[in-house]
């Protein structure tokens, strides 16, 4: 397992940007040489955990427990027949993207290596929005990434370090309770009946997902 790439983005106007001032940040791209990464700080007012990468509507991106953003290279591979058009690596707005490593199916709380210093948490799987829509420029591809359920993963900084393309990804905690980055999104998303089954993941699940889930139990009785 291998981090293929590290992506950054800088802010740019388009007009299917959801931030108000019309800017936004997810067109990354690769970059040479090393790259800083360390936790932001709260969301609302911190962005990336990756230094020089632009991320622009604080409302629903960045912050500590969506520092990082991955996606599997072997999935944009999957996207590119379907589309049929080249993907490069960034172009779904990734910090960071993988080989070898099935990110979507990450269990909430596994903890990666990344080089000889950087540690991150799994947190959650990446809900698609207007903006990454008209990135692509793909019609109703909210629905279609949605369905697919290939979503990457939201991952937190437990230790800061420097990592480039080409560095060694290691898997050194696994939990136990089986509730994967994909199962978390379909729980959010179009299967709401499995909001009860996130609870197992506990505190290193998003903050947000794991308040949604105990509303959901406790507004079903349990």
């Amino acid at each position: 397992m291998e981090l293929l790439s590290v992506n950054l983005g800088r802010a740019r106007a388009v007009p299917y940007s959801d931030q108000v001032d019309g800017v936004t940040g997810i067109d990354k791209r690769p970059v040479d040489g090393p790259v800083r990464v360390a936790a932001p700080g709260p969301k609302g007012v911190a962005g990336s955990g990756l230094a020089g990468d632009a991320v622009c509507d604080l409302r629903h991106h960045g912050g500590d427990d969506q520092a990082v953003y991955a996606y599997a290279r072997e999935d944009l591979d999957v996207w590119e027949r379907k589309l049929g058009r080249p993907l490069p690596s960034g172009c779904f707005g990734e910090n960071l993207t993988t080989n070898g490593l099935n990110v979507s199916d990450a269990l909430i709380g596994e903890r990666w290596r990344i080089g000889s210093g950087l540690v991150l948490e799994v947190t959650s799987g990446r809900i698609p929005c207007r903006t990454f829509q008209g990135h692509l420029g793909e019609r109703g591809w909210v629905k279609r990434f949605t369905r697919k359920g290939a979503t990457g993963a939201y991952l937190r900084v437990i230790e800061p370090g420097e990592i480039r393309a080409g560095d060694p990804v290691e898997i050194i905690h696994r939990p136990e309770h089986g509730v994967t980055a994909a199962i978390q999104f379909r729980a959010i998303t179009t299967e709401r009946e499995l909001l009860p089954r996130l609870l197992a993941a506990g505190a290193a699940l998003h903050p947000e997902a794991l308040a949604q889930a105990r509303k959901y139990v406790a507004a079903q009785g349990g």
